[in-house]
């Protein structure tokens, strides 16, 4: 499994941190066991772009290591090409080489025609707090009816601190919950709360800060203890984390 010192460089590809780095890694603590009992994954749905940060690297990074191939979907053109020049950012420094997803500009994200294959996962993050409520639903009973298995990532919106910060709108665990148990669902859920990085948001830094975190011993030991604090999240009481967590999570697959 990645570390958060080694996700340091495709989240530098993207023009983000450590505050990215830590939230991939946060991801894939939840991902990895969930994924593992899983049929395997051939085809996977990047559905929607993040609104702000970013460009789901992260989630190219999971479709290398799953042996599967990668789809985009999204309906800014501009998200699009940003991911572009992110992933060739990150190939120059050895990431994601041979990686080529495919990639497709839809004139709606929330129901996506476009969109005919049938997939063995659809994953997104932050992406369901930019749609109006009424097109939330859809977007869910959409990427159900896409993909075997799903994974939504989206901000929390019991921690204002984070979302007044970073300027996004969020969803509260409860509600993305109902999203995606409602029927004409019908799926067996895990949801709860991940990404409590023990540093406050919205630290920037310049160029020489995050040239000595990619290589500064010092930096490198500290990723090292970040790596092991995000694993005790989870011992964390669920009061703190609702108010602290940075992102509430759902992972479904069709009751059978």
């Amino acid at each position: 499994m990645y570390s958060i010192k080694s996700l340091y460089t495709p989240a530098l590809a993207e023009g983000e941190g450590v505050g990215t780095a830590y939230e991939y890694f946060a991801k894939r603590l939840v991902l990895r066991p969930w994924l593992q009992n899983l049929p395997p994954v051939k085809r996977m749905l990047i559905a929607g772009l993040p609104e702000k940060y970013g460009s789901s690297l992260d989630f190219l990074l999971l479709a290398e290591e799953l042996g599967a191939t990668a789809v985009v979907a999204d309906d800014r053109p501009a998200a699009i090409e940003r991911l572009q020049n992110s992933l060739a950012a990150a190939q120059s420094q050895n990431w994601l080489i041979g990686c080529q997803p495919e990639t497709h500009v839809v004139a709606d994200i929330s129901v996506m025609v476009e969109m005919d294959s049938s997939f063995d996962l659809v994953i997104s993050s932050e992406v369901l707090q930019r749609l109006v409520e009424s097109d939330r639903q859809v977007y869910v009973e959409r990427v159900v009816e896409l993909g075997t298995a799903v994974a939504l990532f989206c901000p929390n919106a019991d921690n204002p601190a984070h979302t007044n910060r970073s300027g996004l709108h969020g969803l509260h665990l409860n509600e993305l919950q109902t999203l995606v148990t409602q029927p004409p669902s019908h799926l067996v859920t895990v949801s709860g709360y991940i990404d409590m990085p023990p540093f406050p948001p919205g630290i920037v830094r310049d160029e020489d800060q995050r040239a000595q975190a990619s290589s500064g011993r010092m930096e490198a030991f500290a990723m090292w203890g970040l790596g092991y604090y995000a694993r005790l999240e989870k011992l964390i009481p669920t009061s703190i984390r609702r108010r602290q967590s940075h992102i509430v999570y759902a992972l479904a697959t069709k009751n059978s």
